[in-house]
């Protein structure tokens, strides 16, 4: 395993980040793992080298929380451990979901509660919240560090202009920043690199890409993926612009790398992923101890120029996605 800084945090994280959207109960998504098999699989990744998971309050809605502080019992100080807060948990109850501050402080307590911790090492708004003013919601994020519930503060997908603001409102009122982002971005998706990602790196903010995998379209020749159980099932997929443009070409050409390579799919697009100099630890979510050893085994594959410059050449610009 290799290490990194998360952003200026000065916490070291392994650079491949467990994603646990994957656990919980296959009542919310058939792909889901029940407990036994995500205890499993936060087992091996220990075993592997991986300190750094990350979950959020509405997968599984809280069962993917209870999960992993079930599997990080005993062993909490040696990891890093992040989630996320924003999506509406009950139907029946409006300020459970938002950036208010009612919604934070009654949702982090939530998540700190199945998590079985005291403290979050990194706590994260899980989209912007067009209803509540910015400084709303930095405020109630800043007495949650100074209570201790939470180390730092997170951001996920949004556009760069509202990272901004956010970023220069928290040096204005001398309030916690956010210390990460973790954005959309991938082989077939890599609209972020226009502006959020260079200014990221202009700020020293972290980032841990969401969906490095393209949802698992990036594991698997593109004929073959519609027939796993993901591929029938999730129709989140196909909400991003994965298959359009040079979507198909680039699939197609990260399988014809694999194979000269003996490696995976999944191996070439995380390595990929893994040598751009802004990313810190991309967050792969898997469903099997297998695919996991694989994702690991690919800080050890190195692209050269031509093999980069060849996987991207057939990218297309396509829609923004990701920020909804």
């Amino acid at each position: 395993m290799e290490y990194t800084t998360l952003g200026s945090t000065g916490i070291e994280v392994s650079r491949i980040c467990l994603g646990c959207m994957s656990f919980g109960t296959s009542d919310w998504r058939e792909w889901v793992l029940d407990e036994e098999e995500g205890i499993e699989l936060v087992e091996r990744a220990i075993d592997l080298g991986i300190n750094f998971f990350d979950t959020a309050n509405m997968y599984s809605r809280g069962e993917s929380e209870r999960v992993l502080g079930t599997a990080l019992e005993g062993r909490r100080e040696e990891s890093v451990v992040a989630t996320k807060g924003y999506f509406q948990m009950d139907e029946e109850d409006p300020n459970s979901g938002g950036l208010s501050r009612k919604a934070i402080e009654q949702e982090l307590a939530n998540s700190l509660d199945r998590l079985g911790m005291d403290t979050v090492d990194l706590y994260q708004i899980h989209r912007w919240d067009y209803d509540t003013p910015a400084e709303t919601t930095l405020r109630a994020l800043d007495d949650a560090v100074r209570r201790g519930q939470v180390r730092h503060v997170g951001a996920s997908s949004m556009w760069t202009y509202q990272f901004a603001d956010a970023l220069r409102t928290s040096d204005r009122l001398g309030l916690e920043r956010f210390a990460t982002m973790q954005n959309h971005y991938n082989l077939l998706y890599r609209e972020e690199e226009r502006e959020m990602l260079p200014f990221c790196e202009q700020e020293g903010v972290g980032v841990i890409p969401w969906s490095p995998l393209a949802r698992g379209y990036l594991t698997r020749p593109h004929e073959e993926y519609d027939a796993t159980t993901r591929g029938e099932t999730d129709d989140h997929a196909r909400e991003h612009p994965y298959f359009e443009a040079g979507g198909r070409e680039i699939n197609e050409r990260v399988a014809e790398l694999a194979a000269e390579y003996d490696a995976t799919m999944a191996q070439v697009a995380l390595a990929w992923l893994l040598d751009r100099e802004w990313v810190d630890a991309p967050i792969v979510g898997t469903t099997s101890v297998e695919h996991l050893e694989q994702a690991v085994a690919a800080l050890d594959l190195s692209l050269s120029d031509s093999d980069v410059e060849w996987l991207e050449e057939p990218y297309e610009p396509v829609r923004v996605s990701g920020h909804e």
